[in-house]
């Protein structure tokens, strides 16, 4: 099968069009912006890219199917000479259901509005540590193995279970394609206000998912999180576990900023977690749970966890000089800034540098979260281009003293080269490329 990928060099689609070519099939693809590394990476698999959504390449490539991505929208040329010609077309989450994940043993999805990428990354490693060779797509780069998706040898697939939605034609989450027998719902907050107008919305799709698991398949769920306890009391039918703080079937407790103990059945065990944090302790605490339905015992899962290698970009240490350390974190959501400040939050200074770039960041849905997320911080610095609409100035209301606002890269640069001193750590946040500030920044240190 030819199939030609529509907005391929995201990393959902990116990863799609890795695991097709491993399976077989004929890969090309088009987007707007094609560049390193994810242009390197397909261009390495030997899949033909195509620049920009211009209606020359469905003769060009004249595939067996398209695949379209979410980035796609009504208007762009290619998509309405698709629609014109009635082009067979097919939407990325359902053509990886049907051609992928139809053909796995089991399948183990990872959900939730934080930790999905962290979480994927554990259950997979831990089980390709025990012996087994999963097949994955994560939303970032799991270091344990340098590659986002792959196809494994079909007994399990780990997928991260994204609720934003499928296509233009197609509004469900795209976790509702999945179909999955293993289910994680690490927790469930209001996130992109670009396409759910209420929490609410997400939690219709949360259960959507939880319909489609089968009777004999496993739901592990946060306890601890009252949102999924009401998509819970909605209706279950299939073998529910609870992980968390609260007295629960994988009863969890904080020992210090690494380490948990974690009991299930009468038997208790000590696990330490390679990110710090309570929340990063969750994120083990589901992978074991998860992996425990695939037959792995804890310990040896607990022993695995050990060697883990976290995803890029998540609280990624990119520069230790001069007592000066610096990292990369992927937070972008208030409840994940404020639980990765607080976890990395020592007797160092603590600097963070924010850039606000979700939809739902800009339109303003989580001013209110922001209000509190960086209370752990010595000093805010907000990046904030002429470019964007939205006005983060609200903020000096709540850090009157340690809050910066910068409109250019250059300027956030001097500053922290006049502030910055030994025993400091600089942790840059945004959930894009924060216009590649840390490489700037490291070579002025």
């Amino acid at each position: 099968m030819h199939i030609h990928i529509l907005g391929i060099c995201g990393t959902f689609m990116g990863g799609i069009a890795a695991i097709a070519k491993q399976a077989g099939h004929t890969v090309t693809g088009c987007d707007q912006n094609i560049y390193p590394p994810m242009s390197d990476q397909l261009q390495q698999l030997g899949i033909q890219l195509h620049q920009g959504f211009d209606e020359d390449q469905i003769n060009k490539f004249n595939p067996d199917v398209f695949v379209i991505g979410n980035i796609m929208t009504r208007g762009m040329p290619v998509i309405e000479r698709l629609l014109q010609t009635r082009q067979k077309l097919v939407s990325g989450p359902q053509w990886l259901a049907e051609h992928v994940l139809s053909q796995q043993d089991n399948v183990i999805a990872i959900a939730g509005t934080h930790g999905k990428t962290t979480t994927s990354s554990l259950v997979a490693w831990i089980l390709e540590d025990c012996g087994f060779s999963p097949g994955f797509l994560i939303g970032g780069i799991p270091q344990n193995f340098d590659v986002s998706a792959r196809l494994g040898d079909g007994k399990v697939f780990v997928i991260e279970a994204d609720e934003y939605d499928t296509a233009f034609f197609d509004k469900r989450s795209k976790f509702i394609h999945y179909l999955p027998n293993i289910v994680v719902l690490n927790n469930l907050e209001f996130d992109h206000a670009d396409i759910f107008d209420s929490l609410g919305d997400i939690k219709r799709q949360f259960h959507h998912l939880i319909k489609l698991i089968p009777a004999n398949g496993h739901i592990l769920v946060n306890a601890d999180d009252t949102n999924l306890e009401s998509v819970i009391d909605k209706g279950c039918w299939s073998h529910l576990e609870y992980f968390g703080y609260r007295q629960t079937d994988w009863q969890t407790e904080h020992l210090n900023n690494h380490q948990f103990q974690i009991s299930y059945q009468n038997r208790t065990h000590t696990a330490e977690s390679v990110l710090p944090g309570k929340h990063n302790q969750m994120n083990l605490a589901a992978a074991i749970a998860a992996t425990s339905k695939m037959g792995i015992d804890i310990d040896t899962a607990i022993n695995s966890a050990r060697k883990f290698s976290p995803p890029k970009r998540r609280l990624e240490l990119k520069s230790d000089k001069n007592s000066i350390r610096i990292f990369d974190d992927f937070a972008h959501h208030p409840t994940a800034i404020k639980e990765t400040i607080a976890a990395v939050k020592s007797d160092r200074t603590l600097i963070v540098a924010f850039e606000p770039r979700s939809n739902s960041m800009r339109s303003g849905a989580h001013s209110d979260g922001l209000t509190t997320a960086f209370d752990n911080a010595d000093e805010i610095i907000i990046y904030q281009p002429h470019s964007t609409e939205a006005d983060f100035g609200f903020l000096y209301d709540h850090y009157p003293q340690n809050l910066h606002i910068f409109d250019s890269i250059d300027k956030i640069i001097e500053h922290l080269n006049h502030s910055v001193v030994e025993n400091t750590d600089v942790v840059f946040m945004s959930n894009g490329s924060f216009e590649n500030i840390i490489v700037k920044y490291i070579q002025t240190l």
